[in-house]
């Protein structure tokens, strides 16, 4: 592989966050939990292998298309002045291409499925690509965002059982809950930036309540998930893992207290344990039962 060759694969990676996975653990927490709860135990293997190379494909695509729409706005911004687009090494016409074979790849891989959750896909699609935009509108893109990044949930529970039950739905609202947690600490990051140069964010919208806003999203989250484990009848032990889940929830307002940036991104790497922690009470509790 010649030089130019080998930068420019580097360059679509870092296009791609390849080298900052959070963004697909984000994604594919909630979809794990929705098909260990939908199969009442192990899934699939053949699903498990779909919906996961699905996530790293469409969350990648997302992050070109993100790029793409932020493309005049990142370089005006401390955090996302150095990324490819927005340092001018990858051209935009470059990274459309690369995010219609990413999409493209993530069709071929959800096409395996049944043809109802082919056309749930359609729909996944459609808020990934219009995700980017609506922040320059919409006071709460992390709303949307939570929808484009939910929208796995129902389509896990339709390839398993070929319907999407209240079970599903609230795993669903969980997830858009989550979302606008830990990307309300991410946009409070950027606050300043992003007021400057007129794109908006819950951190924005919420201003000097947005610890308190957190705080009752977080837990309206931990009473969502109580209601899935009641509904599921899950073991006790997956109401354990809710306890550590809510002590890492309050770690993360207290280390936030003073809007410090560093804090707050470390407050949005942290939700992966979040994630984490949910599945294996979820995985361990269906294994009791």
């Amino acid at each position: 592989m010649s030089p130019a060759l080998r930068r420019r694969l580097g360059e679509y990676a870092l296009l791609t966050r390849l080298n900052r996975p959070i963004g697909i653990l984000l994604l594919l927490w909630p979809v794990l939990w929705a098909l260990w709860l939908a199969a009442d135990g192990m899934p699939d293997p053949r699903l498990l292998v779909v919906f996961v190379a699905g996530t790293v494909l469409t969350r990648s695509a997302g992050c070109i298309i993100n790029d793409f729409a932020d493309r005049e706005f990142d370089p005006h911004v401390e955090r996302t002045r150095e990324r490819p687009l927005a340092a001018r090494r990858v051209s935009p016409s470059e990274a459309i291409g690369l995010f219609v074979v990413l999409m493209l790849l993530a069709f071929i891989v959800v096409s395996q499925l049944d043809a109802r959750t082919v056309w749930l896909s359609l729909v996944a699609a459609a808020l990934i690509a219009s995700y980017p935009f609506c922040k320059r509108f919409f006071a709460a893109p992390q709303v949307y965002l939570g929808l484009a990044f939910g929208w796995g949930v129902p389509m896990a529970f339709m390839a398993t059982n070929g319907n999407v039950p209240t079970l599903g739905w609230l795993i669903f609202a969980t997830t858009v809950l989550w979302a606008c947690i830990y990307d309300t600490f991410y946009a409070m990051v950027d606050r300043d930036d992003d007021r400057r140069v007129g794109i908006r964010s819950t951190a924005l919208l919420f201003g000097r309540h947005d610890l308190l806003a957190i705080g009752l999203l977080q837990a309206s989250m931990l009473g969502l998930l109580i209601w899935i484990g009641r509904l599921a009848e899950l073991h006790w032990i997956y109401f354990l893992s809710l306890i550590v889940v809510a002590v890492l929830f309050a770690y993360h307002l207290w280390s936030s207290r003073q809007r410090d940036r560093a804090a707050c991104f470390r407050a949005f790497l942290n939700n992966n344990y979040v994630g984490m922690i949910v599945w294996l009470g979820i995985a361990v509790a269906t294994l009791q039962s």
